[in-house]
């Protein structure tokens, strides 16, 4: 972990830095983002160069190249309401290292991509070894100096096209909605081992304001009853192709062009993705980031529960 002089040098390419405009009870000066392509609003471009391609970005755009992996914005870009109307890049002053808001999305790559080499049983079995891996980060930032944390728990990853195709072969691995009874499974109990441990660090750092947020209900709830919410499909992706039930191929993602199954063939986007709840068979839409957001600030999937 680098010291804060080198952090504060290096904040720009490694992490994601917003100005919050409203939280919930909360009032910070910025926001520093720790996660995968769920959350990066284009830290993993500024690192190593680089961008997406339309129709990423169509239904928002930011004014600058392509780095959301979305059809607009994300969850960041929502609890910063500054950021729905233009993204601010800069260097946060030396105190905003302390006062600012530390976020954390993490957990679906490690999970998931343990499941194409190794058994159910032995995803479940590293999730503690997981959990304490990213408690040894956090007390490096918070001996760094931060204080404030949010951390999201992993979202239902079973519902995602680009977990059920390699993964629901086996029709006894399907729940009722179509989503994927074990990986989903594996999701709750790498939240459920997340949550004891956001308790006990709450008993540690007690001058730390840590703050669980259940994230995985709020996306299973729109993935289930998406109907009721306003989007006419919860698990099929908008931008990619084979038609339903999923419109994904993992040989053809979103946007791109090539010869496939003997033809020249794009992966194209939906007429109207704001009744998707999924954008391109792994990350989630616009509307649909919208709706997690506003669910978010309601405070009531916050550990504690803020009213």
């Amino acid at each position: 972990m680098p010291s804060k002089q080198s952090l504060h040098k290096n904040v720009a390419i490694f992490l994601t830095c917003l100005p919050l405009a409203y939280c919930i009870e909360f009032n910070y000066p910025a926001a520093f983002n720790f996660g995968d392509s769920n959350s990066d609003t284009g830290g993993i471009y500024a690192a190593f160069g680089g961008g997406l391609n339309p129709p990423y970005g169509q239904t928002f755009n930011f004014h600058e190249p392509l780095v959301r992996f979305s059809d607009g914005r994300l969850l960041l870009d929502f609890l910063n309401s500054k950021a729905a109307e233009r993204r601010r890049k800069y260097l946060p002053a030396e105190e905003y290292f302390e006062k600012g808001l530390y976020m954390f999305d993490i957990g679906q790559n490690d999970i998931i991509g343990r499941f194409h080499h190794i058994s159910y049983e032995e995803v479940l079995a590293l999730i503690p070894n997981i959990t304490s891996i990213f408690e040894d980060g956090l007390k490096e930032l918070y001996d760094q100096g931060a204080r404030n944390f949010w951390i999201h728990n992993m979202g239902p990853v079973g519902c995602i096209p680009m977990n059920i195709v390699p993964f629901g072969t086996d029709p006894s691995n399907i729940d009722d909605i179509g989503c994927l009874i074990k990986q989903n499974k594996a999701a709750k109990s790498f939240n459920r081992h997340l949550l004891l441990l956001c308790k006990k660090l709450k008993d540690k750092l007690r001058d730390a304001k840590i703050i669980y947020v259940d994230v995985f209900t709020i996306k299973y709830n729109v993935t289930v009853n998406h109907s009721k919410l306003g989007f006419e499909q919860g698990i099929k992706a908008c931008c990619g192709i084979g038609g339903p039930p999923l419109n994904y191929n993992t040989d053809l993602e979103c946007g791109r062009t090539k010869m496939f199954n003997g033809s020249l063939r794009t992966a194209r986007e939906c007429d109207d993705s704001s009744v998707y709840v999924n954008w391109d068979g792994s990350h989630y839409t616009d509307a649909a980031n919208k709706y997690t957001s506003s669910q978010i600030l309601t405070g009531k999937y916050f550990d504690p529960p803020q009213e």
